[in-house]
């Protein structure tokens, strides 16, 4: 059987063209909780392949703007498009999207009583329908896309933070996902687990994946994204290159945010 790959948008490193389709529209979307607007007319368009970094102060709407993305929360204004489909509440249209995007959170949310390989084959076999023999070699592949395939059979309290969060990416992987969303992964991680997770982010990024990550990495910003987007009070304040956004931010509030988090 020949194993999936993860899907390329026409993206390696010697070729950075990206795909000119959307793969997600957000058209002036906010969110409130309560009378807190949590995000304030947000517009952003992400190409196929395209890498973004979200960075921004605590309370900026980073993680509720990618959250917002796979419905895990609900817009009440605007419209969201993923690969085509647009978010409401229905369901069937809910479950589509998330079919084809997954993601990473700040805590792994590994089912503690089930392996990894058990962890890694839940979703391919109750919602992708695969065999079991078929989700058990697709899992394997993605732990050794993840450099951890012989952490298989040990349960996830047996592995330190930074194996169970590149467990945590290759469960999202097994469900062949166009999109992964990342949220601060590597915030909850140990600094000496930081790199081996931020690596394995960084080989994902260069097969051409449709990338979405907050983080406060900066150096990672500068070495994976094509834009990096920053946020403050719920609204994008600037999106550039990181090249520009490193040494010459255009708003203030993108400098303060810079001086703080680089010095």
């Amino acid at each position: 059987m020949m194993l999936p790959s993860i899907p390329v948008a026409g993206r390696t490193p010697s070729n950075p063209v990206l795909e000119t389709a959307a793969a997600i529209e957000m058209i002036g979307v906010s969110k409130w909780y309560g009378g807190f607007r949590a995000l304030n007319d947000i517009n952003l368009t992400v190409r196929g392949g395209e890498r973004l970094v979200i960075c921004g102060p605590s309370g900026s709407g980073k993680s509720t703007m990618i959250r917002c993305i796979n419905r895990l929360e609900a817009h009440q204004q605007g419209r969201i498009v993923v690969g085509g489909v647009e978010l409401t509440d229905d369901l069937k249209k809910v479950d589509e999207i998330r079919r084809d995007v997954g993601m990473v959170f700040q805590h792994f949310n590994l089912f503690p009583h089930l392996t990894v390989l058990e962890n890694l084959t839940l979703a391919p076999i109750w919602v992708r329908r695969m065999p079991r023999k078929q989700a058990e070699q697709v899992a394997m592949h993605y732990l050794e896309r993840v450099k951890i395939p012989e952490q298989a059979q040990k349960y996830p309290g047996q592995l330190s933070g930074g194996q169970q969060q590149r467990v945590a990416i290759a469960r999202s992987l097994c469900m062949r996902p166009k999109t992964m969303l990342f949220d601060e992964p590597t915030s909850a991680l140990d600094p000496e687990m930081v790199k081996e997770v931020l690596d394995t982010m960084v080989s994902l990024a260069e097969e051409g994946i449709t990338m979405l990550c907050v983080t406060h990495e900066m150096g990672f910003a500068r070495q994976v994204a094509d834009q990096v987007i920053f946020m403050d009070r719920g609204e994008i304040v600037e999106i550039s290159p990181p090249a520009d956004f490193f040494s010459n931010p255009r708003h203030e509030r993108s400098k303060l945010f810079l001086s703080q988090i680089l010095n």
